[in-house]
């Protein structure tokens, strides 16, 4: 990917327009309302989460390994979880998710700076160790696993990840790498009006 399409990334976060009409939570099924109980925040229910709940069974599954990926305890930091989501989400091209997972990298790690380097600078932006680590890996990994290789692995070693935040950053990138394309057929971005 080039470096001059990462510089259009963005912190500002747009709107997501479905292009499936999302489920109205004033008509929706029992089945659903319980879908939707497990979703991963407590804010208000997205309109990428209502479209999903048409299909509870999915929704059902989707929601919980959502959660356990993102927010489970122990393992790789909240920020560095989002840097690997940010990584795919680049690969992807989704505009939408790069923006959420940068600027919730932003919130966690308190700290702009690699959001701000990477979306100025490319993927030859001048990032420490770690998060170059993570960044790289996680973009291999995204565009096309087999790059992931071993010797990459070591790399993330070399940086200070253990098995248990490798696999945590495996798991993001690859959730993301999913949600990503699904996020695409299902909706667009759109800048937010005002």
């Amino acid at each position: 990917m080039s470096d001059e399409i990462i510089r259009r990334f963005t912190r500002n976060v747009p709107e997501w327009r479905p292009r499936v009409t999302p489920v109205k939570l004033a008509e929706a099924t029992q089945e659903q309302l319980d879908a939707l109980q497990v979703t991963p925040s407590n804010t208000k229910v997205s309109d990428y989460v209502l479209v999903l709940a048409h299909d509870v069974e999915t929704l059902k599954v989707r929601s919980p390994l959502f959660n356990a990926i993102m927010y489970g305890k122990g393992g790789l930091s909240r920020a560095e979880r989002e840097l690997g989501a940010l990584a795919a989400s680049i690969v992807n091209h989704c505009i939408y998710c790069a923006a959420v997972h940068a600027d919730r990298h932003a919130q966690l790690s308190k700290d702009k700076t690699v959001t701000d380097k990477l979306f100025a600078m490319g993927e030859q932006a001048d990032l420490g160790p770690r998060d170059r680590a993570i960044l790289d890996f996680g973009m291999r990994l995204a565009r096309t696993p087999q790059q992931a290789t071993a010797q990459e692995l070591a790399k993330l070693r070399e940086a200070g990840l253990d098995e248990g935040e490798i696999l945590d950053l495996i798991l993001s990138t690859a959730l993301f790498s999913w949600a990503n394309r699904l996020m695409h057929i299902l909706g667009d971005p759109v800048r937010k009006s005002g």
